[in-house]
């Protein structure tokens, strides 16, 4: 009898130990106080119009006619620049190169889905965003759900915000990146 409860009280400190450990594991490298790295980027769209094939990065191929006043129903493929600031012509640090589409029957509602491309002397390798995105509300927060090369597995938050708007042509994105796991 007592050598059948020696065993269940160790079995019992075995598995606690087991799971305290473990919970510590999980808090210990999710510091959402201080991201592990943080990037602030700026991403330039420039719509298709049937006229600018040379400058466009982006282009509709699908747009159902009838189906209301907000782009819905719109799947929008893009290549669009990254940059340091806010110039367009500044020298690209990378390429955001994915999908949206407009969701939204009564409102302007997007759903993204991109990578951002990284091919530079200092970083290689592509982040992985994708999220709802209330455009119209000032600021957006989507999840970094992966990453290759520099960012291989990385998690985090970008924090999308527009802070130009050109209709129907131009609009001009900053993304606040910010990485909590880290593996580089």
């Amino acid at each position: 009898m007592a050598k059948h409860i020696y065993k269940q009280v160790f079995t019992s400190f075995i598995f606690l130990s087991v799971l305290l450990n473990q919970s510590n594991a999980v808090s210990s490298f999710r510091n959402l106080a201080k991201p592990c790295k943080r990037f602030v980027v700026h991403l330039h769209n420039v719509a298709y119009d049937g006229n600018n094939t040379a400058n466009a990065t982006s282009a509709t191929v699908v747009k159902p006619v009838g189906l209301g006043d907000f782009s819905f129903g719109n799947f929008i493929i893009m290549d669009n620049p990254v940059t340091m600031d806010e110039n367009y012509l500044s020298k690209p640090v990378a390429r955001a190169q994915g999908f949206f589409f407009y969701h939204g029957k009564w409102k302007f509602d997007s759903w993204l889905s991109f990578s951002v491309v990284f091919n530079s002397t200092k970083h290689k390798g592509a982040l992985n965003i994708m999220g709802e995105n209330p455009f119209m509300e000032p600021t957006r927060d989507l999840p970094v759900v992966g990453g290759t090369g520099d960012f291989i597995m990385t998690r985090g938050i970008a924090t999308l915000t527009t802070d130009l708007i050109q209709v129907p042509k131009y609009f001009r994105i900053k993304m606040d990146i910010k990485l909590y796991e880290c593996y580089y």
